[in-house]
């Protein structure tokens, strides 16, 4: 099972805009921590099990091959605060993930009807 966190995994285009959305998420004094990048299909599967036919909360809406991790155009990230992630800093995701639509990426923390995820963005489909 591959669960990368390596950018030079990430699709070239969308691995451009993600350098440019880091360098402005550095510039508004935000310290990004990306916890994954490319996903095979093995470890999309394990991940859509969760909360469905395995133990643990449902954390995808995605299978195998439906995911944008698995296509290379998306990044999952917690926003650090000294060296923890602080899941419960809305505001400072928030703030990350409206400078990654300024770059014209996607942030699942607008999700309607979906999973919405605060700390992923994705390239446009």
């Amino acid at each position: 099972m591959i669960n990368s966190r390596n950018l030079l995994e990430l699709e070239i285009g969308f691995r451009a805009k993600v350098m440019q959305w880091l360098e402005a998420c550095r510039n508004a004094g935000l310290d990004i921590l990306v916890v994954s990048t490319y996903r095979d299909n093995e470890y999309q599967d394990f991940l859509y099990a969760k909360g469905r036919t395995a133990a643990g909360k449902i954390c995808t809406n995605a299978k195998a091959g439906q995911s944008m991790h698995n296509k290379r155009k998306a990044l999952d990230f917690c926003v650090m605060e000294g060296k923890q992630c602080d899941w419960l800093d809305v505001k400072e995701f928030t703030q990350a993930g409206l400078l990654a639509e300024g770059l014209g990426l996607v942030w699942a923390g607008r999700w309607n009807g979906k999973l919405k995820e605060i700390g992923h963005i994705e390239a446009q489909k």
